[in-house]
């Protein structure tokens, strides 16, 4: 067989291969930018295997203001007026553009009766995480922040009912806000039910975290309309007294009616100056006692044994 009689067989063999198969190959695709919406608890172990998370835990009723202190949060940062912090990063942006929606959709000129929409998740069995990274302008220090924006439906039912398998994650927390109404407080007929609330919630988490005590912090909101009476905040604690609980008591104003008087984002900056910082006060470590004249306790250590 000649050589040019072999090479036409081997190309038509070539070509019966290849028949039906596509003209050209796929090119390569790049990799998708990864989704920007909330994050789900593998996303947040993936990241917390990579680096330090702050994971705060959020609890409230309903329409207490927890998503308002999270869009607040988000707009100072944005704008650069979150005092002492600036953005470093976030894997949420989309989720945290969705939960501003209603702040930056104004009716000609009149401010929208709500701010922020209500919280409902598609999954009912885990929290939706959103994701911030600040750096400190004191000393340079990056906190990536785990936040977590979930249906206040969710502390109705720890409340009421114990259920708290949708909350281990606040195992993780090293802060937990407690977001009260600061108009429910401010209305003598419904404040003694939301303060015995807040009793009955400390309980439920002092069952959950075992002992272990984040920083608590209870979050007051709507500040630019009622101001936190000193009588209710010393109900409020005596309250956590009883319940073996001890709290700071923050009074902000996520957005503002008045603003000549209270600026919108009003004790948000404390807020975060709280929750990455370390707790006030700290347990003693190895207490110290005083030695007792004439005692040989060395000597008698484990004698009776």
């Amino acid at each position: 067989m000649s050589a040019d009689t072999q090479g036409d067989d081997e190309v038509a063999s070539q070509s019966g291969d290849r028949l039906g198969a596509p003209v050209l190959d796929q090119p390569v695709r790049a990799s998708a930018f990864p989704s920007s919406r909330t994050l789900g608890l593998k996303d947040m172990n993936a990241l917390m295997g990579t680096r330090y998370v702050n994971v705060v835990g959020i609890l409230g009723d309903p329409e207490s203001g927890k998503t308002a202190c999270l869009a607040s949060l988000y707009l100072l940062v944005s704008h650069a007026m979150l005092e002492g912090w600036s953005f470093a990063d976030s894997r949420s942006l989309a989720a945290f553009e969705e939960i501003v929606r209603g702040a930056r959709d104004w009716n000609n000129g009149e401010v929208p009766e709500q701010m922020t929409v209500h919280t409902e998740l598609a999954d009912d069995h885990g929290p939706g995480f959103l994701h911030l990274r600040l750096v400190r302008l004191s000393d340079g220090r990056r906190v990536d922040l785990a936040l977590p924006d979930v249906p206040g439906e969710w502390t109705q039912a720890l409340i009421h009912t114990a259920r708290s398998d949708r909350l281990d994650f606040m195992k993780s927390a090293e802060s937990i806000w407690i977001v009260l109404d600061g108009r429910t407080l401010a209305d003598i007929e419904k404040r003694h039910g939301l303060i015995a609330r807040v009793g009955q919630l400390a309980a439920r988490l002092n069952t959950i975290l075992d002992g272990r005590s984040p920083r608590l912090l209870i979050v007051v909101t709507h500040h630019d309309l009622h101001v936190l009476d000193d009588n209710v905040a010393i109900r409020l604690q005596a309250e956590l007294d009883r319940r073996g609980s001890k709290a700071e008591i923050m009074k902000v104003a996520p957005f503002s009616d008045q603003p000549d008087n209270v600026p919108a984002g009003f004790g948000m900056t404390e807020l975060i100056n709280l929750t990455v910082g370390g707790p006030t006060e700290r347990p003693v470590f190895w207490r110290t006692t005083e030695p007792t004249e004439g005692d040989r306790a060395y000597l008698s250590y484990r004698r009776d044994r």
